[in-house]
């Protein structure tokens, strides 16, 4: 992890048993039975198919022998596979057997085998059994001479009760035609009806076409302004936050020989007293110019009271100006993981930037100089994921009375090519509690102390391992000696080196803490502190 400034178709199967569509199509199902009337019970030939109308060889009732073929629709029971498909002939052929006013034609008689007139085959063989003789029995023409035939007359002696299904579109010829009078005022009435209908939707159309018109004329820019908010933000909300904090944050910019740089930071005096990051203004210490941007626009000189490079910590000081307003100091060791915070500054130059999120860790040991090989700069910090960039340096954390609870100082980037990084969500600020003691010192003294234990340490599985004594230091007085490991530093649970330096750090010089050993040992110290800048 590097740490950085924040600054920077298919065929359908065969069916058995087919005959051609024009052998079985009827007209609304119907077929006839014999120019005869129906027996007593059975239907009307002409009224439609039921599945039961015709002469057949089974016995009345009984089931249908086989399958019914495909496509016939309602196949009488004595229906039989052939080879032979019938077939109809010309329009001509059986016009006299189907009720027509021609000469006639003869039927073969039942069971010769001859082709049936209307190109049937013949009359028994492709239609089953032949019926036996009865009162129905004999040919159609014999019994009418070729005489016009009356399919509604009483029945007739000996005719012939052939089999099949009417052609496509029949009509018995003595039916009288449908009235042509009801049709015309039906006619008539639908064509009103029409008009009328017609007129109807011309109407609404006209009327809801100006209604339309009408109602656009209603537009957003004629509706009168809402009264203007004149209420305070709810106490505790983000926009209640930055309205206390804004005019007490400021921009820094610092230009030097090598360039120029920019940060943020805040307002402690009334008189020009300002926080931010050492790493800020570092560059000017050795020469170069600094100057304030105020929140409202107004610019002034700076010059540097003090700085602490191992706590990443400065305060500058605003010429030739008075009466500011500052910022109020809260107690960072209040702070709680998913406590909410807003921090304020000038990434990337845009001043009086505010975001926000939450504390998403405390006591984070983290190097504010991204060098995770050198304990000079380790923090022990706030980490949060209100959004910290490039220029967010120095600027303040606040919790959400509008206090200040730490100074933003790091982001981690997970990049490590060139150019500035930008927030991921993960960034870094030093404890108010930690730095106000810094800052109080440079204040009174220009110079503050540095806290100690007067050791060197190496990261190990178990803990801190001690590898240099200071002389004369805390460690030496508590009798510790090279080679210890250092498992608990007070409460807290020591895992690598980092983490020993950052919670020395967060103590002040002179505070007694319990160490223990990792042979359980348990040994106190009196911490150091030891004048830095």
């Amino acid at each position: 992890m590097g740490m950085t400034e924040s600054n920077q178709p298919a065929q359908q199967p065969g069916q058995p048993d087919s005959v051609p569509p024009s052998a079985g199509q009827t007209d609304s199902g119907a077929r006839e039975q014999g120019p005869s009337l129906p027996e007593p019970g059975q239907p009307d030939p002409l009224q439609g198919g039921s599945g039961q109308a015709g002469a057949s060889s089974a016995s009345p009732g009984s089931a249908p022998a086989g399958g019914t073929p495909h496509g016939l629709g309602d196949v009488p029971a004595s229906f039989s596979s052939t080879s032979a498909q019938p077939q109809v002939s010309s329009p001509d052929a059986g016009q006299t057997q189907l009720g027509g006013s021609g000469p006639g034609q003869q039927l073969p008689p039942s069971g010769s085998g001859q082709p049936h007139p209307l190109g049937l085959g013949a009359t028994t063989a492709q239609f089953g059994a032949e019926p036996a003789a009865g009162p129905h029995s004999g040919s159609f023409a014999q019994q009418h001479g070729g005489a016009p035939h009356n399919p509604f007359a009483a029945p007739q002696q000996g005719l012939q009760t052939g089999q099949y299904y009417l052609p496509p579109g029949y009509q018995p010829p003595n039916v009288p035609p449908r009235p042509k009078g009801r049709g015309k005022v039906v006619a008539g009435v639908a064509a009103l009806v029409l008009i009328v209908g017609g007129f109807s939707g011309g109407l609404g159309g006209y009327l809801g076409y100006n209604f339309a018109n009408d109602s656009s004329s209603v537009s957003s820019l004629d509706s009168p302004r809402p009264a203007s908010q004149t209420s305070n933000a709810p106490a505790g909300s983000v926009e209640d936050v930055a309205n206390k904090l804004l005019p007490s944050v400021v921009q820094i910019q610092v230009t030097t020989r090598a360039g120029a740089g920019e940060g943020s930071g805040f307002i402690i005096s009334g008189n020009g007293q300002i926080v931010t990051n050492n790493h800020v203004i570092e560059g000017a210490a050795s020469g170069g110019d600094i100057k304030v941007v105020f929140q409202d626009g107004r610019t002034a000189s700076a010059k540097i009271l003090g700085r602490d490079p191992s706590s990443d910590i400065a305060v500058i000081q605003a010429d030739g100006v008075s009466n500011l307003p500052v910022v109020q100091l809260g107690n960072s060791g209040d702070m709680r993981t998913g406590q909410a915070v807003v921090a304020i500054g000038s990434p990337f130059e845009l001043s009086g930037t505010v975001t926000s999120g939450i504390v998403s860790s405390v006591n984070r040991p983290v190097s504010a100089g991204g060098d995770r090989n050198s304990q000079a700069t380790v923090l022990n910090a706030i980490q949060t994921d209100a959004a910290i960039n490039p220029g967010n340096s120095g600027g303040p954390l606040v919790n959400m009375q509008g206090q200040v609870v730490g100074i933003n100082s790091a982001i981690y980037s997970p990049s490590q090519g060139q150019g500035q990084a930008g927030s991921v969500g993960i960034g870094f600020a030093i404890p108010m509690d930690q730095a106000r003691r810094t800052i109080d010192e440079i204040v009174k003294n220009g110079k503050p102390k540095q806290t100690v234990l007067g050791v060197k340490v190496e990261s190990t599985e178990q803990g801190a391992r001690i590898s240099e004594i200071t002389g004369g230091g805390a460690a030496e007085k508590a009798g510790l000696k090279a080679g210890d490991v250092i498992t608990k530093f007070g409460d807290r649970r020591i895992d690598e080196s980092d983490t020993l330096v950052a919670a020395v750090r967060s103590k002040a010089p002179g505070d007694k803490v319990t160490i223990t050993l990792s042979d359980n040992r348990t040994v106190e110290a009196t911490l150091d502190g030891v004048e830095v800048g």
